[in-house]
């Protein structure tokens, strides 16, 4: 796959502000007339140097002598986007580097789409729509788990895996096909057993890539964690004690906690967004009304809830309530001011408890442990070597499966009138798997994907 574009793109590939370097990127057919206008130094002109070596110069307009710069030259194919390249790496600034890009602009080029060099790269066979998500996956990684996955990802590894679904299924619709050749009554045996087991085999892989789901919208969104419970038991206390910080206001007034408080946090490589909530009574103020409102939105929302219980007073009916509507699996009950209590509260069925004071300095490390097993319960161990599939991966899998599961009811009836019809799912499943990788795409895919991307990359 190879696209022939008419036009130049240029960009800073580095954020604004100050720094050492700022680099900007230049493609397209006219980026060496580009760099020969505007670029100064010793030596051959720009479009005359060999790929993949730079040079020391300085940018220049009109005469004026903007910034001593290195420039990088790469040639198509061979560059990230399959075009012509240039970089220029300038001193970092703001204004320093508007003034080069604007510069490179009025020589020729134009301001490029956000995603627009990942899109050329894409369109010019450089890698597949996979690989080009796994890039914006690793900007925004908000940890190290994150990052290996997209890097594993980037590497090609959900595309090996999509190739082989792809290639199989395409090859048991070429053989389905074939037995249509054959007259009524005259198709071996063998061969429909063969057929059925390497549909279910496919279908085995495919489950296998969307059980990965789970884990990529952990890794890539992370996990909602509500901190819920009665007034005064603690919430605030224990959100300040995991983030290391005093974020939220400590009272031993009740009802100090009228909002939610978000903070982002990462718990043994899983980005977590903990959230504080207000006091779940009865309240009479409207104020303190909106905000146990929000807590309860929150704990709809959550994938984890640490529900705090003051042990001193014991666990009451509005506890039993609340804990009643949550799921066990996803909640850990922290009996806190264990200090006050005398004797240890009797089990609650089902979930995780543990049992301390966050007065002691321990007590956050029994926490961390516990909220660390609980996540990972259901995950695949070893996440940080593998790539995980997005939601939008999740979506085409599952539509491939359905088209798959349809084709085996199908097939498993041994009627010849019923083999044009699997044929059928399995040519639509394998149309809808393209566009995974981007073997099949249209122009408000690509337009959903790279419109994620910032300018310049």
């Amino acid at each position: 796959m190879k696209t022939h574009f008419n036009d130049t793109i240029a960009a800073m590939a580095t954020a604004p502000g100050e720094a050492g370097i700022s680099i900007i990127r230049i493609s397209g057919p006219d980026t060496y007339r580009i760099a020969d206008h505007v670029f100064a130094g010793r030596g051959p002109k720009p479009s005359e140097r060999p790929p993949f070596t730079f040079a020391h110069g300085a940018i220049c307009q009109e005469g004026t002598r903007l910034d001593d710069v290195l420039m990088l030259f790469m040639r198509g194919p061979r560059s990230y986007t399959g075009e012509d390249q240039v970089e220029i790496h300038g001193h970092g600034g703001s204004v320093v580097s508007r003034r080069i890009l604007r510069c490179v602009m009025e020589a020729g080029a134009r301001l490029a789409e956000p995603g627009e060099f990942t899109r050329r790269a894409f369109l010019n066979g450089r890698m597949d729509l996979t690989q080009a998500e796994a890039v914006i996956d690793l900007i925004k990684a908000r940890s190290e788990r994150a990052a290996q996955a997209a890097v594993e990802q980037l590497s090609g590894s959900i595309s090996q895996s999509l190739s082989t679904i792809y290639d199989e299924c395409l090859s048991v619709v070429a053989d389905l096909e074939a037995t249509m050749d054959f007259p009524e009554d005259e198709l071996p045996e063998a061969v429909m057993r063969t057929v059925i087991d390497r549909l279910r085999e496919v279908h085995q892989r495919s489950d296998d890539l969307i059980a990965t789901w789970s884990e990529g919208r952990l890794l890539r969104e992370g996990a909602l964690i509500v901190i819920a419970g009665r007034p005064n038991v603690g919430k605030s206390t224990l959100l300040n004690a995991l983030l290391g910080q005093s974020r939220a206001i400590v009272s031993d007034v009740p009802g100090t906690t009228r909002d939610t408080i978000e903070e982002g946090y990462v718990l043994d490589g899983i980005p977590l967004r903990l959230v504080d909530t207000a006091g779940l009574r009865d309240a009479a103020c409207a104020i303190e009304q909106e905000g146990i409102r929000r807590s309860r939105d929150q704990l709809e929302k959550a994938d984890g809830t640490l529900y705090l219980i003051d042990a001193s007073t014991g666990m009451t009916q509005d506890d039993h309530a609340q804990l009643a509507q949550l799921n066990p699996q996803q909640t850990l009950v922290v009996w806190n001011k264990m200090d006050l209590c005398p004797t240890t509260p009797p089990p609650s069925s089902g979930r995780t408890e543990c049992h301390l004071s966050l007065k002691d300095p321990q007590a956050i490390t029994v926490i961390r442990k516990k909220l660390a097993e609980q996540l990972s319960a259901g995950y695949r161990q070893g996440a940080e070597q593998q790539a995980v599939i997005s939601e939008r991966h999740r979506a085409i899998l599952v539509q491939f499966n359905d088209h798959l599961h349809q084709a085996l009811a199908l097939v498993q009836e041994n009627r010849d009138d019923h083999i044009p019809l699997a044929c059928a799912h399995l040519r639509d499943g394998l149309e809808a798997l393209g566009a995974v990788t981007g073997r099949v795409y249209h122009q408000e895919l690509l337009d959903h994907i790279f419109s994620r991307f910032c300018i310049g990359k």
